[in-house]
């Protein structure tokens, strides 16, 4: 469905930091879009937002939602101003495209989830990775029953990162803001995709640990755990942030008829010895290549449903899955 550029929506921006770029490149790039606004309670940031987004700049959320008049706020801050942010959006009758986690608490996750059930304005949460190509081709594949009954499957985020990146954001380092660290701050899109490509997630066997950057952080760099799905199929996970390079992320589903392999696209393997490629898409960014390609497409996606009457398909419930597997791996490895 494409948006109505002759009635374009108001869009604004909540949190000026690296993330934001990405959202902004998207909003430029849709018709039917006009960013109006951008807030942030850091005044060089907002400044800086202000005058390279030429949209009006804001210290204060109520504020803005009072003169600016979005149709759809953007969420971008760090993790713990997720929740409030959103709600006061809602609240107002404003729609909500909020970044990942869905919170930096389960508590709060459940406070966002009960907020969007009554509200009347959308809310979705950017897990954009499900719509790569890799990940869509996965779902048709595994739905279309190809692979024959689903074993089991693996996966890795093995990323870098330096101590600075934690000095620069101090936020990033700690349960009270950030909630969390490697998991919840980049694994999170992988757990969502084994989630939504295995099937619901009924135990969690895991451990973190913080092997490089203990000095610099209390969350954790490394995690491993074994999860198990409703069907009874497991995924061993392990992911890191201490390797020398970013490797690709990497998810592989086993059947007994055939394999997939996601590992910058995907890979489909039948044990009649067909292979088939699907490449992944490719696009010039100013974001991280690591965020994936597909912010814009969810977005675009979002704005396109504004008029559904049903919720959006990444809704705040369905992001409290990866959430729970997560933090239950917290839970396990400090003996809550």
């Amino acid at each position: 469905m494409a948006l109505n550029p002759t009635t374009p929506r108001r869009a604004a921006i909540v949190g000026c930091g690296d993330v934001s770029v990405i959202h902004a490149e998207a909003i430029e790039a849709i018709e039917g879009i006009e960013l109006v606004a951008v807030c942030d309670a850091d005044p060089d940031q907002l400044e800086a937002a202000a005058r390279d987004l030429g949209a009006a700049g804001y210290d204060d959320l109520g504020q803005m939602l009072a003169e600016a008049r979005p149709d759809v706020v953007h969420v971008t801050t760090p993790h713990h101003q997720h929740v409030q942010a959103t709600i006061d959006c809602l609240a107002a009758g404003v729609h909500v495209i909020q970044e990942k986690p869905l919170a930096h608490t389960i508590e709060e996750g459940e406070r966002l989830v009960e907020a969007a059930r009554t509200a009347s304005a959308k809310v979705g949460i950017c897990f954009q990775n499900r719509y790569n190509v890799s990940s869509e081709e996965a779902r048709r594949i595994i739905d279309s029953g190809l692979l024959g009954e689903i074993r089991g499957a693996y996966a890795s985020v093995v990323w870098s990162r330096t101590a600075d990146y934690y000095l620069n954001r101090p936020w990033r380092g700690t349960f009270a803001e950030s909630g969390g660290g490697l998991l919840i701050n980049q694994a999170i899109h992988t757990l969502d995709l084994v989630q939504w490509l295995m099937g619901d997630v009924v135990a969690v066997d895991g451990h973190a640990a913080t092997r490089k950057f203990a000095d610099v952080i209390e969350v954790e760099d490394t995690a491993e755990a074994l999860f198990t799905h409703a069907s009874g199929a497991q995924t061993s996970f392990y992911a890191t942030l201490t390797a020398p390079v970013h490797r690709p992320v990497e998810i592989e589903i086993y059947g007994d008829r055939g394999a997939l392999a996601i590992r910058n696209g995907l890979t489909l393997t039948l044990e009649d010895g067909t292979v088939e490629v699907f490449p992944e898409r490719q696009v010039a960014s100013a974001g991280r290549t690591y965020w994936g390609v597909s912010h814009e497409i969810l977005i675009r996606d979002f704005y396109a449903r504004l008029e559904d009457p049903e919720p959006f398909w990444i809704s705040p419930a369905e992001a409290m899955k990866p959430l729970h597997m997560l933090k239950t791996i917290y839970d396990q490895t400090h003996g809550k």
